[in-house]
């Protein structure tokens, strides 16, 4: 009894000094620390570097070749007159370099298509990169109203704990007086007892649940802080047009879009295949070179020049390559269709789901309010009586205990509502907007 007492005293009387966490605060260090969101920028910065034009075939290609050859050997010259000669060790010398430049004028539309794809990859990666940061924002207002559900419940157990202790004073004093039983005594202690135990156990729940909230955060684990215990929700005309747009909104489903607009360009690139392709040319080269034998009447030979040139290709026949890709095209953007189609009857059927879920906990929120209210309204009475030693203890503890039970059903359902209505946001792509 005496080590439970000194824990409680060590719980009640020493204060931290904590900040107050808003969400706009819990929203900021969660896009800036969360490492499951840097990873995906990261992929996001990837994406936007192959859909620059600096990864395309617009652009020329600019080449410099250069080189240097030396020849050397032993030379045996016969001139027609008949006369012959013969040199040993000589050497010829052969320079060159040319800056080289190619541009493919024409290439059947495929360089088009295959940028657009490459801007849609784009857009998709950052539909991506924005369902990630829903989850993960979803994950946080989840754990962060979990923590406020958990705070108003750790002030419901404490000043139930303190009304426990009150009564037991009074049942002791009475005792004393012979107006009270050792049973009621008793009773009391109990009563007292699993209060405190029920108190000490939220601190610990409440204590875990912060950890969980600064590890989203990827904030030092043992930050202290306080968060806004305040409810609020969006109102009725709100819900509804987020209902009406939330398929359109709902960023898997755009992802989806996405995915049939990649596979049709893909499909277009490679019909582009058939059709001929138009390719310039341009150059400028030198050329020297350096003949050591003395009786050749040209020893040192050096050109330079501009050349240009137009290819032109026509494929006829690959080996069947492009008709199979083709074809494997036709089904990706077949199998892009389906999905598309499947998941939006399931994002449809999960969007309603979600809305009438939180309609649904909002009117159960109205009936717990006011069963909360008739219960601490029924409590008051009875306290009153009890000071005046109209009713028992145990008539008493009973009245308390309702009062628990209705103050901490409408405390979760006030909490839970507010987590369907964040499923709801997060599911009709709003919880990015609202917050």
């Amino acid at each position: 009894m005496r080590k439970l007492t000194y824990i409680l005293l060590i719980f009640f009387n020493i204060s931290y000094a904590q900040d107050i966490l808003t969400t706009d605060m819990a929203v900021k260090l969660t896009l800036e620390n969360n490492l499951d969101i840097k990873v995906s920028e990261n992929i996001l910065e990837i994406s936007k570097n192959n859909s620059s034009i600096l990864n395309s075939d617009y652009l020329p290609t600019i080449s410099a070749t250069s080189g240097i050859t030396r020849n050397q050997g032993d030379v045996e010259v016969k001139t027609n007159q008949g006369i012959s000669a013969k040199i040993d060790d000589t050497y010829n010398d052969e320079n060159f370099g040319s800056l080289n430049i190619v541009y493919n004028l024409i290439d059947g539309r495929g360089r088009r298509y295959n940028y657009k794809k490459s801007k849609e990859l784009f857009n998709r990666t950052e539909l991506e990169v924005k369902e990630i940061i829903e989850n993960t924002l979803l994950q946080l207002f989840t754990v962060y109203f979990d923590f406020a559900r958990l705070t108003k419940e750790k002030k419901i157990l404490k000043n139930t704990l303190d009304i426990s202790v009150e009564r037991l004073d009074r049942v002791k004093t009475k005792y004393k007086f012979g107006q009270s039983t050792s049973l009621e005594v008793s009773s009391a202690e109990v009563d007292k007892n699993t209060d405190s135990l029920n108190y000490l156990n939220i601190i610990k729940v409440l204590s875990n649940t912060k950890r969980d909230l600064n590890l989203i955060m990827n904030v030092d684990l043992e930050t202290d802080f306080k968060v806004v215990e305040d409810i609020d929700f969006i109102n009725e005309i709100q819900a509804e047009k987020f209902f009406n747009s939330g398929l359109n909104n709902n960023t898997l489903f755009q992802i989806l879009n996405k995915d049939v607009e990649i596979s049709d360009l893909e499909l277009k690139a490679i019909k582009s295949t058939y059709l001929p392709t138009v390719q310039l040319r341009g150059s400028y080269g030198w050329n020297e070179t350096i003949d050591e034998i003395t009786y050749n009447p040209v020893n040192e030979f050096y050109s330079k020049g501009i050349s240009t040139g137009v290819n032109i290709s026509i494929p006829i026949f690959d080996g069947g390559k492009r008709i199979t890709a083709t074809k494997n095209a036709r089904l990706n953007l077949e199998n892009s269709l389906i999905q598309k189609n499947k998941n939006e009857l399931e994002i449809g059927k999960n969007l309603r789901n979600a809305y009438e879920t939180y309609k649904n906990n909002l009117f159960l929120l109205q009936i717990q309010e006011k069963s909360f209210q008739t219960s601490k309204l029924s409590f008051s009475k009875f306290e009153e009586k009890y000071s005046l030693g109209l009713v028992s203890s145990l008539e008493f503890r009973q009245a308390q205990t309702n009062l628990l039970s209705a103050e901490l059903l409408f405390n979760s359902s006030l909490f839970e509502t507010k987590i369907s209505e964040l499923i709801f946001l997060k599911l009709s792509g709003e919880i990015v907007n609202n917050y």
